[in-house]
């Protein structure tokens, strides 16, 4: 089969979404199928394997300003996704708000394409009053819709199934979590000093987009209240922690997997305070490297099995300093953690969470689907 993936952006962009996106053109490719990966120029595109990348050209207005991405392609980006579907046998789309998913949906329904629809995310609580009131318009005119409409979608986490729980979908949805490269995230020797990082004292580490839905201004308070403690933060984004002023906080820049491997090998535990996600990729190769996690309760919840490993704390964007002092008390014990649940985590995450169950998931609703159709 031919498949087209539908992203937002390509994986050098360097969030969670476009990470799994990437491991299925990967895992799609192996599996004997032809693999296109649309998504908006501008990243590199040299790392997407055997995939043949189509970069739409858009403008990308809104996220220096409110850190929400949303590429939005022009007319020859349209010219390009339109061939892209055309010549598809089936469409998947990840996430369902954003521009070139919605177009990839329109598109496909004019050329009676079969689509299935990923849902990573559900609502995202900003600390803006209007972001969140914005945040819900857009669900109940966008993303409800694309799932009624959707042939098959698939969630990757309990919470967001949950949360969208009430809506009628054309099929039952999937629940699939996402995979972990076990040949990238394994235990092995700490390297703080490759890092560049300080070889004494406790070291957490924060890896994502640096966005206000990530909770960067929770893990500033968290920062400012635990000076002994030191905060290795990997990524990017359009909040610049440099401006901090604080000496405890490290920035490592986007780090590729492996080097993210090794820093949850020499870290003491992952903070990922997020809001509005289901279950972010790098909390999965955490536990699967046997690193402690501190997240939002919704990401703690994802996985209900794997609960037991995470540590969930309430997060409010709002009131962050009530946040961070949840969470500096759970790193004073956090360090602690008993080796054989160490191990438990491990063993589980190399059991439960695979790229190729995945794929071959994608192939049998795509096979069913075309079938049908």
């Amino acid at each position: 089969m031919r498949f087209l993936v539908v992203s937002h952006f390509f994986a050098g962009h360097g969030g969670g979404i476009e990470r799994v996106a990437a491991q299925m053109c990967r895992h799609l490719d192996r599996q004997g199928h032809t693999v296109d990966w649309a998504a908006s120029a501008g990243d590199d595109t040299t790392a997407v394997g055997a995939t043949r990348p189509i970069a739409l050209p858009c403008i990308n207005p809104t996220e220096a300003l409110t850190g929400l991405p949303m590429p939005i392609p022009g007319p020859r980006g349209l010219a390009q996704l339109w061939q892209a579907v055309r010549t598809a046998d089936v469409v998947v789309i990840h996430d369902a708000l954003y521009c070139t998913s919605i177009l990839a949906r329109m598109f496909a329904g004019m050329q009676r394409k079969p689509v299935i629809l990923v849902q990573h995310v559900a609502e995202i609580a900003f600390a803006s009053t209007m972001m969140r009131r914005i945040m819900a318009l857009a669900n109940r005119l966008v993303t409800r819709p694309m799932l009624r409409s959707a042939d098959q979608v698939v969630f990757i986490s309990h919470t967001v199934r949950q949360f969208f729980g009430a809506c009628r979908m054309k099929r039952p949805p999937l629940l699939q979590f996402n995979g972990v490269d076990s040949g990238v995230f394994h235990t092995g020797p700490a390297d703080r000093r490759g890092l560049h990082l300080p070889e004494c004292g406790l070291l957490v580490a924060f890896v994502g987009r640096f966005v206000e839905k990530k909770g960067l201004s929770i893990l500033h308070a968290v920062a400012q209240r635990c000076p002994q403690v030191h905060f290795a933060l990997a990524g990017s984004g359009p909040i610049d922690p440099r401006k901090w002023g604080l000496p405890n906080v490290h920035l490592l820049g986007a780090l590729p997997p492996e080097r993210i491997a090794a820093l949850f090998r020499s870290a003491d535990c992952l903070l990922l305070p997020s809001v509005g996600e289901g279950y972010p990729l790098v909390i999965q190769e955490a536990l699967a490297v046997g690193l402690p996690v501190i997240c939002g309760e919704e990401s703690a919840r994802a996985d209900p099995a794997a609960s037991q490993w995470l540590h969930g704390v309430p997060v409010d964007l709002q009131d962050c300093e009530a946040g961070a002092a949840r969470i500096a008390a759970i790193l004073q014990t956090i360090a602690a953690q008993p080796a054989p649940s160490r191990q438990a985590m491990i063993a589980y995450a190399q059991q439960h969470y695979s790229w190729d169950s995945f794929a071959s998931r994608l192939v049998e609703a795509g096979r069913g689907l075309s079938q049908r159709d």
